[in-house]
This record gives structure tokens, C-alpha cells and sequence, in this order.
């Protein structure tokens, strides 16, 4: 679970006027996808540490507790680097505003592997299966909201906001469940975090396309491209990691 990546950081970098129609030039195009592709070589890149790191020994002592052949929780190593992409994103939010390019790609990378070492859980919790299958299904409703939020004439800036007082909310009351724990409260929780990140991504689509400048400039499309992709790809995990507690079999 994470807070809104999309802090000032690349937003203001982006210089000139932004495109406001949806009819886009070549330009945006080539930036989108550009977008979309940071985000899905950070997809592949979490998904190949996390089964490395479930599925190889030497690798899930490192950051695992292993009884008699059993994994029995995290180790320090291991709570580290599950706390360490919150602490970066927070860091990226407040401590970034003059981030260069060559920076900005350094730091995404350096979080989609970190990201991957506690993803792992999941592929140790639930089945291979139900981990595959969510996934489609989270790529489908992706592909689906981002489409919207591409498309859409509506303005979804009062909408965004809306659901980011709702995500910090969300953290809230997921904070309170974990000293008072309740299964009613937690099925509230997972419904919340669908709706929630699925308003995200369109959202963040929408503000990604309208960031755009044809006078931005190479260094800056570098950072506003990073940081879009930053808050797709986080807003895609958290998707997956709801859906999951709905569709997903236990091991």
C-alpha cells in the first residue's frame, strides 16, 4: 500500500502549455507510450525480483526467517525493504523538486526492485494460480480505466481529488485495523481500495495526457514521463494487491 506518487515532483517541471483536446499529435503519442512503457518494464522488473525472491533459497534468506525449511516471516533485512518504498516516496515528495532526468530514472528503477522484494509475500500466501489470473484481470481493468482517462472530454480534477482525500483515509483506517482488527472492517477496506485505485487510474491518465508540452523539452518529458509512469505502476499494484484479496486462493 502506498500514498500518491505524484507529488509537485514532475509536475513542475513540465514547461509551456499543456495540450488540453483529447485529439492528440504524434508527440503525445510517442510520450504516452513512453509512459506506459516505464511502467511496464517496472511491472516486469517487481514481478521477476518477487519470484526470485519467493522461489530461490539463497535469495529468500535474505530477506525471510527460514525454520527447518519453512519460511516463518521477514527478517530486519526483509521489514526494511518493505517499509523502504514508502520512506521513498515520501522522500520523492518532499525532497525532489529539482530532480534531473538521469535522477528521476534512478530512483524509479531503485523502487520497482525494492517494491519487488514485498510482493513477494503475496506469491508466498497465495497460490500461483489466483496470482496469474488477478493479474490479467487487473491488466484488463487497466487497460479499460487508463483508456477512459485518455479519452475522456469530462475533467477529472475535482474527481482526483476526491479519491486522493480518500486514499489517505483509506491508510487510516487500515492503520486502525491492523490494532483492532475486524473482518467486516477489512472487507470495507478491500472494496474501498478497488474503487479507489480504479478512479486513480483514470485520474492520473488524464493529468499525465494534459502534462504533456510540445515545448517541454527532452530533460523535462524524461521526468514527467518517469513520474507518470510512477504513479500508473503504483496505482496498478495497489489494484492487484485489493483485487487479490477477493479473487485470490490461499496457499
Amino acid at each position: 500500500m502506498a500514498i500518491d506518487p505524484r507529488p509537485n515532483t514532475y509536475a513542475a517541471h513540465a514547461q509551456g502549455r499543456a495540450v488540453p483536446s483529447a485529439e492528440m499529435d504524434e508527440g503525445l503519442r510517442a510520450y504516452m507510450l513512453r509512459v506506459y512503457n516505464y511502467m511496464a518494464t517496472g511491472l516486469a522488473i517487481s514481478g521477476l525480483v518477487a519470484w526470485i525472491v519467493a522461489n530461490v533459497p539463497a535469495a529468500t534468506q535474505i530477506f525471510y526467517t527460514v525454520q527447518q525449511g519453512q519460511v516463518v516471516g521477514l527478517n530486519g533485512l526483509g521489514m526494511i525493504a518493505m517499509w523502504a518504498p514508502l520512506v521513498m516516496l515520501l522522500f520523492a515528495a518532499f525532497a525532489m523538486r529539482s530532480v534531473t532526468a538521469s535522477k528521476a530514472q534512478i530512483f524509479y528503477w531503485a523502487f520497482v526492485t525494492i517494491n519487488g522484494v514485498g510482493l513477494s509475500i503475496l506469491l508466498m500466501v497465495y497460490t500461483g494460480e489466483s496470482v496469474v489470473r488477478t493479474f490479467f484481470i487487473t491488466a484488463a481493468a487497466f487497460g479499460a480505466l487508463s483508456l477512459y482517462g485518455y479519452t475522456t472530454k469530462k475533467d477529472l480534477t475535482g474527481f482526483g481529488s476526491f479519491l486522493i482525500m480518500g486514499l489517505f483515509g483509506l491508510l487510516l483506517a487500515m492503520v486502525v485495523n491492523i490494532f483492532f482488527p475486524s473482518d467486516m472492517m477489512t472487507f470495507i477496506i478491500s472494496v474501498a481500495g478497488v474503487l479507489i485505485f480504479a478512479g486513480l487510474i483514470a485520474y492520473y491518465t488524464q493529468s499525465i495526457k494534459l502534462q504533456y508540452s510540445e515545448n517541454m523539452g527532452q530533460e523535462a518529458e524524461t521526468i514527467t514521463a518517469v513520474f507518470g509512469a510512477l504513479s500508473l505502476y503504483i496505482a496498478f499494484i495497489n489494484l492487484f494487491q485489493f483485487l487479490l484479496m477477493f479473487l485470490g486462493q490461499r496457499e
